[in-house]
């Protein structure tokens, strides 16, 4: 049956809102501003912790940045050091200790027993030496000498000292001997002299520098002056051999005396 309301409009009841639909809506807005809040907070949380590791980072960079310019400093001077260390090294490479190698040269000259193997003098030592890469030689070293025998193998014998010596290690290897007969008199000594030329070319610097590391090793190798092989003692138990006296040779007699 059909109702009709012919009450006024002012006295007529209102339609409500149905109560799920309500729920469903409250249910709806509830949630959404529980994610809302979760996701403001975490935001803010995330950045909080973000900006103070920032802060944070930021102090140890603001306490390291004095230390690693003075690192780069060190770095910088380290580099010109080594830059004059280069330097230097291949300055020494390229030196030659001259009064060791007169040393060197005298020490030659004096083992020939006094004319036993030769008796050489140098009239005159004429170096030079040159540091030009692209120079064919770096350096000779001339000499006039002369062998004071008519024998012209102590010159050969002169010669062959020297190519053993350490004067040779900086140069190459002499030349052959050769000369020739400058002085025959009977009223000096020695009456008869030969005259034979001197001269030795400088290796390069990378030679010398092997050379000089040769040496010492060498130097390392040999004993110290001076001392003495270690003595050989019986083992345990072991007495000592007897020395028994030649045949027909009698044994010392001990004869005994007032000290």
């Amino acid at each position: 049956m059909i109702r009709i309301n012919l009450l006024p409009q002012e006295y007529r009841r209102k339609a409500r809102t149905p109560i799920r639909l309500l729920l469903g809506l409250s249910a709806v807005v509830a949630v959404n501003a529980g994610l809302a809040s979760w996701w403001g907070w975490t935001v803010i949380g995330v950045q909080a912790e973000v900006e103070s590791q920032r802060a944070a980072l930021q102090m140890e960079f603001d306490a390291l940045s004095p230390q690693v310019r003075h690192n780069e400093s060190l770095d910088s001077e380290k580099q010109r050091y080594e830059s004059r260390e280069r330097t230097l090294a291949g300055i020494t490479a390229s030196r030659i200790s001259w009064t060791r190698k007169l040393d060197e040269l005298v020490d030659v000259v004096n083992q020939g027993g006094d004319g036993q193997r030769h008796l050489v003098w140098l009239d005159d030592l004429q170096v030079s030496q040159t540091a030009d890469p692209n120079s064919k030689s770096y350096g000779t070293a001339r000499a006039n000498g002369h062998s004071g025998s008519d024998k012209f193998a102590q010159v050969a014998n002169f010669l062959e000292d020297l190519e053993r010596s350490s004067f040779v290690d900086d140069f190459l290897k002499p030349s052959p001997p050769e000369g020739s007969q400058t002085l025959v008199d009977e009223t000096l000594v020695p009456p008869v002299a030969w005259s034979f030329p001197l001269a030795l070319t400088l290796r390069s610097p990378d030679e010398r520098a092997q050379a000089a590391a040769d040496r010492a090793a060498r130097a390392k190798e040999q004993p110290a002056d001076g001392a003495s092989a270690p003595e050989k003692k019986p083992a345990d138990g072991a007495s000592a051999p007897e020395t028994k006296p030649a045949d027909g040779a009698s044994a010392p007699e001990k004869k005994e005396g007032r000290p």
